[in-house]
């Protein structure tokens, strides 16, 4: 499944960028190494990588303000953020900016390798929630998700990018409809074995969808917040041809 995935690993420790770039090399995948934001942004003129390793502290732009700026630009490749910092307040502003994984320094190589495949796995939509099978087309309030295109329409037919981890997330409200899902429950559907107890990651995923879902995303209509339970999509699914 790795053959002739390509992937940019951005970060300014030279021996750690040669280092990843080896290890993941010997397991299948075509890898580029740039030090900062700007060679970064000369390398995506070029290429488009199917995922980059993104390193939060960098000389210039900080990987959050490039993550930020590639989301803004409607690139959604997928993104592993990694930092020498370990605090959840890192994290989480990490996936408020759009990435789809995080990984804190130090971190063994063979722990990356997994989240590369997972994130990948999902991105391409081949790990899909057991038992169901997925309608392709799945129309609730104003929206059509499409799940095989993976593309988010409006009423007015604007096409809405939506990052894998947002995807997932938006997935499994529609596989669920008018049912209070819990924090645990979303993180295991939307993440399968992959899912780690981290409830907060929810909370930013859900905030980011609704900033794209709802006409105001303070006072929501679609997601709701069931306080004491988790959270609901307030709409009924259509599924169409």
């Amino acid at each position: 499944m790795n053959k002739g995935k390509e992937l940019l690993v951005v970060d300014d420790h030279g021996e750690i960028r040669d280092l990843l770039s080896r290890f993941l090399e010997q397991h299948g995948y075509k890898v580029h190494g740039v030090r900062d934001g700007n060679a970064m942004r000369q390398h995506l003129l070029r290429h488009q990588p199917d995922l980059i390793i993104l390193d939060l502290m960098l000389p210039g732009d900080d990987g959050l303000t490039l993550c930020r700026e590639l989301r803004g630009k409607g690139n959604n490749v997928p993104i592993i953020m990694l930092t020498a910092m370990g605090e959840d307040t890192d994290r989480i502003v990490g996936l408020e900016m759009g990435a789809d994984d995080y990984l804190p320094k130090p971190f063994n190589p063979r722990e990356l390798l997994a989240r590369i495949k997972a994130v990948l796995r999902r991105q391409s939509g081949g790990e899909q929630p057991t038992g169901t099978d997925m309608p392709q087309k799945l129309r609730f309030g104003h929206w059509l998700l499409d799940t095989a295109r993976r593309e988010l329409t409006s009423q007015q037919g604007v096409t809405i990018s939506l990052s894998t981890a947002e995807f997932d997330l938006l997935r499994v409200f529609t596989q669920h409809p008018n049912r209070v899902l819990s924090r645990d429950q979303l993180l295991d559907l939307a993440r399968g074995r992959e899912a780690q107890a981290f409830d907060r990651a929810i909370d930013t995923l859900v905030s980011r969808l609704r900033r794209k879902l709802e006409t105001d995303s303070r006072n929501p209509e679609l997601i709701k917040t069931i306080w004491g339970g988790g959270y609901m999509l307030a709409a009924e699914v259509h599924h169409e041809d």
